[in-house]
């Protein structure tokens, strides 16, 4: 909870300026019978004791009381942005179920929201690198969102452009952008390069993983997946220290080691992995794409220590995720930048290395990544610049099905494809040497 004295402090604040709360989002707690409900407010008294009232919908239950904790977020910009974020954890939730749900504010009249908890095999929507500005394929988000398609979103980092622009009033206005989606499903993350300001303050403390506000990477079991949440910016930032990037690693592989536990595997069989920057990725991007060796894949320079791919390929990693470039490119199941397909007319069945792709068209400021059509990789089997988003369905514990929206052609479906394993979650055959390059 925040001291008194913050309180009366930011009291003065509150009265320089309009005093307002929302930014309301949700995200799951230590699991998905957790709902934690998010909350942003200048308002000094009513986050005495943050309060979400909740019930399951279409029923005359009484709505439940539930209390949470506020702690005063200051960004770093010279005005030193204050805001108090509230989190108010709702847990015992049914499965399959719908909840209404509301915050209430001193002087503001309740606005409802709404969240249904996850099916035993959920719906995604999957999408990274969406601004403030030229947000293309936010409207089209919400429709789907709105009519109950997903059970949660993956935003895989790169959030407003930035979240700390303007002394952080870029992020307030992107968080009150996004509520008509994170406010009725759960709105699931990691951080990517734009976030960085201040040690990533703005991400650290806006959002609520599972994770915490001092750890960047978590997982969490969403039916029968097993999905995974990294950083892959503690490779790029190494101006705070490198520790992050050990601790990341070895926690990878024990979460690993724990997910391909045969009873784990069994209920979960299913892992997917989000982080930001692709460990592949064909675009005209000298900086990200056009180097053999990226820092996730291998490791750190030279030493080449501390790489992620092999630990994907050792632990049978199914879907890696990605964002970044502002593009959507789909990968042949690849290792070492060696092609591995289920077989010639059904490359993505029982394939025999993880499948990526790079979803970080939403939209944003910066435009599109374009790509050099004069190149295509052989490992590159779809790509588009397009504006849009990626949707995932789990139908079963042996088939997944993906499908790319293109905002562009009007909601059109412009790549699509299954994932197939008969049997044969787990790790991958080792067909050579597998040192890295």
């Amino acid at each position: 909870m925040v001291s008194p004295i913050a309180y009366l402090n930011f009291g003065v604040l509150c009265l320089a300026q309009t005093c307002y709360y929302k930014q309301v989002h949700l995200s799951y707690g230590n699991n998905v019978s957790e709902v934690i409900v998010t909350y942003s407010t200048f308002d000094t008294v009513s986050v005495l004791q943050p309060t979400v009232w909740y019930k399951e919908n279409n029923t005359d239950d009484k709505y439940r009381q539930v209390f949470g904790t506020a702690s005063l977020f200051v960004d770093g910009g010279p005005k030193k942005h204050k805001q108090f974020i509230s989190r108010v954890k709702l847990t015992n939730l049914k499965p399959d179920t719908s909840y209404l749900y509301y915050v209430r504010l001193v002087n503001m009249s309740r606005q409802a929201y709404s969240f249904r908890t996850p099916k035993p095999n959920p719906s995604l929507v999957i999408f990274g690198d969406l601004g403030k500005e030229n947000a293309q394929s936010l409207d089209r988000l919400i429709k789907d969102t709105q009519s109950g398609m997903y059970d949660a979103a993956l935003h895989v980092g790169d959030f407003a452009y930035d979240m700390d622009s303007d002394n952080a009033e870029v992020g307030d206005a992107f968080m009150r952008q996004i509520e008509p989606v994170a406010a009725y499903i759960p709105y699931m993350t990691c951080p990517g390069n734009h976030e960085e300001k201040y040690n990533f303050s703005n991400y650290r403390n806006r959002f609520s993983m599972p994770g915490g506000r001092d750890i960047p990477y978590y997982s969490f079991n969403l039916g029968n997946l097993h999905i995974i949440s990294i950083s892959t910016e503690v490779y790029y930032f190494i101006n705070y220290g490198i520790k992050e990037m050990v601790n990341q690693y070895y926690w990878l592989e024990s979460d690993l080691k724990e997910a391909n536990k045969p009873e784990n595997r069994k209920k979960q069989p299913w892992i997917i992995i989000m982080g930001h920057r692709p460990m592949y990725c064909t675009n005209d991007n000298p900086a990200d794409c056009k180097r053999h060796s990226t820092f996730t894949r291998v490791g750190i320079p030279y030493f080449h220590i501390f790489g992620l791919e092999p630990l994907l390929y050792k632990y049978g990693v199914d879907l890696a995720i990605w964002a970044h470039e502002h593009s959507y490119e789909r990968l042949w199941p690849i290792y070492n930048y060696h092609v591995y397909n289920g077989s010639i007319d059904e490359p993505y069945r029982n394939p025999m290395a993880p499948v990526h792709i790079t979803t970080g068209s939403a939209g944003c400021k910066e435009g599109r990544s374009p790509f050099n059509n004069n190149t295509w990789p052989a490992f590159s089997a779809f790509r588009s610049s397009d504006y849009g988003y990626t949707r995932f369905k789990s139908y079963n514990n042996s088939h997944v099905y993906l499908e790319q929206v293109s905002d562009d052609k009007n909601g059109d479906i412009i790549d699509s494809f299954w994932i197939i394993k008969e049997g044969k979650n787990g790790p991958y055959p080792k067909f050579y040497n597998s040192s890295m390059d």
